[in-house]
């Protein structure tokens, strides 16, 4: 049977996929697209970096849950949490340590607030592209280490092995941008999410398809039946997509949702 003609959720992310950065909205047709699978009781899902607090651009299209921080929490349309998973202290501590002597900018993010370590300009430029106000600085005379779910690390990419090797081992890195990387505990990633929805909800895996731009969206476009790399991805998440579609300014969602007859 055509894989297509199995799927039952379909998992969105957000920035390049849904929202687009050079119009500042979302797409009249992939607002078209999930009225449509809607309509043919298709269960929709945003797969994000953001935490839950930071989609309101978007939550006005009613989706089934949303998978925040890269897949650490999940949370169901009522907003309650299915699953919460913190980064080790031990790396944030080491964050805090490393980043008290040497010029690097981050942000540590809990379930329903943002700190930044220092308001430089590149920290502003980031959360502009967010669309999203720069938050408070971080206390680092007396930080809660234990319930950080993401950082994010503004560190360029041929930097990135060895900081993660040397300052967070106990995490992981993937980008969503060149100039930036998401901070998650190992193992976390939105494949993660996209089990828990599959089980809360009694889908399988085989019946998921996922639609992705960044490099966080890798193992989520690996693992679902059908992964759709939009046309604006970077290369390295085109080569693990079953279908690249057209960029998100030119129709990407409508256009492989067509493609697939869903």
């Amino acid at each position: 049977m055509d894989k297509a003609t199995t799927i039952k959720a379909v998992f969105f992310d957000i920035d390049g996929t849904l929202f687009s950065s050079a119009t500042r909205c979302i797409p009249e047709s992939a607002i078209r697209a999930i009225a449509r699978l809607r309509e043919r009781g298709i269960r929709i899902f945003i797969a994000t970096g953001r935490s839950i607090n930071a989609i309101s651009h978007v939550q006005h299209l009613d989706f089934d849950g949303y998978i925040t921080f890269n897949g650490g929490c999940c949370v169901a349309k009522d907003k309650s949490v299915l699953f919460k998973q913190a980064l080790d202290p031990r790396d944030i501590q080491q964050l805090l340590n490393y980043t008290s002597h040497q010029p690097m900018n981050f942000s540590l993010m809990y379930e329903d607030c943002h700190f930044v370590n220092q308001a430089t300009q590149e920290i502003i430029d980031m959360y502009a592209y967010l669309n999203l106000p720069v938050p408070p600085l971080v206390d680092r005379v007396n930080p809660d280490i234990c319930n950080i779910l993401q950082a994010n690390i503004l560190l360029r990419p041929e930097d990135e092995l060895e900081f993660m090797r040397k300052i967070m081992p106990n995490s992981t890195a993937t980008r969503w941008a060149p100039h930036s990387a998401d901070i998650n505990p190992k193992g976390i990633s939105k494949k993660v999410g996209v089990e828990i929805f599959c089980e809360y909800f009694g889908f399988h895996v085989s019946e998921t398809m996922s639609f992705g731009d960044g490099g966080n969206d890798i193992e989520m476009l690996k693992h679902t039946a059908i992964g759709v790399a939009m046309g604006n991805a970077p290369d390295e998440v085109k080569a693990v997509a079953d279908y690249v579609t057209d960029d998100i300014d030119n129709d990407g969602v409508w256009n492989a949702l067509t493609y697939f007859g869903i």
